[in-house]
């Protein structure tokens, strides 16, 4: 089933009323026809609908409302040294799917890339479309929030911010610190990850990040590329969430 995105000013009463891109899509591109149901996500929670096509707009009448929820019982917060190529495009896209609420690429001392100013906004933009069609694909309730490129710096500036904060990185415990910083997520707890770019950390960041209470944690005996770790990552706390702490809404 398709799910769009609205904003709770294009409510009418019990219908939802979809123009522009969106319209054009479900007219056009997807052919669909008065009659048809879809999923539409406004403000955290996803209804189902039956639409009606007019000329130039959409109404979608609400059936059932909370008629799925995919949030997790915990708040994801990726932070992604910079990487090359398209990397980061891979990794947006597959971090939404996993359940990550927000993004933030940081620029870090062994990052390969250097992104110029002027360009950042448009690149950020570009990633945040990706979001967008990463959340509708995988019938996301929200659009995970991709923020502008920061610093190292700035990152640390948040770093306490968050209940558990996990830095994937050589541990002398392996698996064993990794066992134990999750279980010090709670349900409704805000986590913070923090990975390498190709370079990896460098031993300073490293000595910044845990001085802010990061836990340096093992994803295994063997080396991962920067985008694996933050897949496997990701993929780590959800599995870990919706195993032991279950559904938030419970």
């Amino acid at each position: 089933m398709y799910n769009f995105f609205v904003n709770e000013s294009e409510k009418q009463g019990n219908c939802f009323i979809i123009t522009e891109s969106d319209f054009n899509h479900i007219s056009n591109v997807l052919r669909m026809k008065t009659g048809d149901e879809i999923l539409v996500s406004c403000n955290g929670q996803a209804s189902l609908c039956k639409i009606e096509i007019f000329s130039d707009y959409v109404r979608a009448e609400v059936i059932e409302e909370n008629y799925h929820n995919t949030n997790l019982p915990i708040k994801i917060h990726l932070f992604q040294g910079l990487p090359k190529s398209d990397k980061m495009e891979l990794i947006i896209q597959k971090a939404v799917e996993l359940g990550v609420e927000e993004i933030t690429p940081v620029e870090m001392n062994r990052c390969v890339v250097k992104i110029e100013e002027k360009k950042k906004k448009s690149k950020q933009e570009r990633w945040q479309l990706i979001a967008e069609s990463a959340a509708k694909q995988s019938k996301r309730v929200v659009i995970p929030k991709v923020n502008n490129i920061i610093s190292y710096k700035e990152f640390l500036q948040r770093a306490e911010e968050f209940s558990v904060l996990l830095v994937p990185y050589e541990n002398k415990d392996g698996m064993k610190a990794t066992k134990e910083a999750l279980k010090e997520i709670k349900s409704g707890d805000t986590v913070g990850i923090i990975i390498g770019p190709e370079g990896g950390f460098d031993e300073k960041e490293i000595e910044l990040v845990t001085d802010k209470n990061g836990k340096t944690i093992s994803l295994g005996s063997r080396i991962l590329r920067t985008e694996t770790a933050a897949i496997a990552s990701v993929t780590m706390c959800m599995l870990y969430a919706e195993m032991e702490l279950g559904d938030i809404n419970e």
